[in-house]
């Protein structure tokens, strides 16, 4: 866990949160009654969205290997590539040194100047290896040749090949956001969320600066800047898939101008302080943050009396009101530069 995140304090649970025994009337009983069938539906969808993620993220990773391996194959022919061709031209330059040399003896005055240098057989031996070490390498040259033209060819489908799979990737990659902002659209589902460690690290972000454009998915249905969408995607993508609101119209700071969200620690909606497995959610999503700050561009971090500034660590904060929301002991914020 990150060391800044496991310094802060745990909360403290007062007893007046202890569960009550209330007398209903049976009118009362008969409203719950009915509510039921309505929450159940609403968490039949939460729990179809976060499927439907799960899925779009392995059909994602997928895509990636396959065009991994793809990339692979390009640089290993590349490789061939260089290597052959290096030695088409040491197998020239030899070819051609052999040439010379058998044209310096192949007429008759040389033929017998060299028999008559030493011991015939050795000048035989000598001259049928000369002929045999021209006609190999003749042999090798021709090869590589041939493979020269089939890695050309392989080099053009492979092209093809690479070209198609990242549209694939490409793809996979929009249909993995949506699912995650379908997610946040639903509310999120009661998931514990990952820890620190098992998270996947943010993909970093790539877009341009804007406004706010791009729609809002969570239920304050608002607008979002498409920096501040991308930080949301991702947090759903790493497993922090609670219950989620980002813009809101009025006020100061970041939300109404599209760059804030609002994790809540527990599953639903915004409640009291955190304790228990909400306060480690937080936790976890408070250090995600911080550690994915730069591949998010991260502004600050708001969690449990504590404010995280890139580059000072976490600060003291108090809240205007004292409340769960406003000491944000009840989720985290996260506010993005643009």
């Amino acid at each position: 866990m990150n060391a800044g995140i496991a310094a802060l304090r745990s909360p403290r649970l007062s007893t007046s949160g202890a569960k009550r025994v209330l007398s209903l009337p049976v009118v009362a009983l008969a409203a719950v009654v009915l509510l039921v069938a309505p929450a159940s539906q609403s968490s039949a969808q939460e729990e179809g969205a976060s499927d439907a993620l799960g899925q779009a993220i392995e059909d994602y990773l997928d895509a990636q290997d396959e065009l991994a391996a793809l990339e692979q194959q390009q640089e290993d022919l590349e490789q061939e590539l260089e290597d052959s061709q290096a030695e088409v031209a040491e197998l020239q330059t030899e070819l051609e040194e052999y040439a010379y040399t058998a044209s310096m003896t192949s007429d008759y005055q040389s033929t017998a100047a060299l028999l008559a240098s030493g011991d015939p057989q050795d000048a035989i031996s000598a001259l049928t290896m000369l002929q045999f070490l021209g006609e190999s390498r003749a042999v090798r040259l021709n090869d590589l040749i041939t493979r020269l033209e089939e890695i050309e060819a392989t080099r053009e489908t492979l092209d093809d090949n690479i070209a198609e799979q990242e549209d694939v990737t490409a793809e996979m990659e929009d249909a993995r956001d949506e699912a995650a902002r379908e997610l946040a659209a639903s509310g999120g589902d009661a998931a514990d969320g990952p820890t620190v460690s098992d998270a996947p690290a943010a993909e970093p972000y790539e877009g341009g600066e804007g406004g706010c454009t791009e729609d809002d998915p969570t239920p304050a249905d608002g607008c979002l800047t498409p920096r501040t969408l991308h930080a949301l995607e991702q947090a759903q993508i790493a497993g922090f898939t609670r219950y989620v609101s980002c813009y809101r119209p009025s006020g100061s700071g970041e939300h109404p101008k599209g760059r804030a969200c609002d994790f809540s620690s527990e599953p639903g909606g915004f409640g009291g302080d955190a304790g228990g497995g909400d306060y480690d959610y937080g936790q976890n999503l408070a250090a995600w943050f911080t550690e994915n700050a730069d591949a998010l561009g991260v502004q600050y971090v708001i969690w449990y009396r504590q404010i995280w500034f890139p580059g000072n660590g976490w600060k003291s904060y108090s809240g205007a009101y004292g409340d769960p929301s406003s000491d944000h002991t009840n989720h985290v914020h996260l506010s993005i530069r643009y």
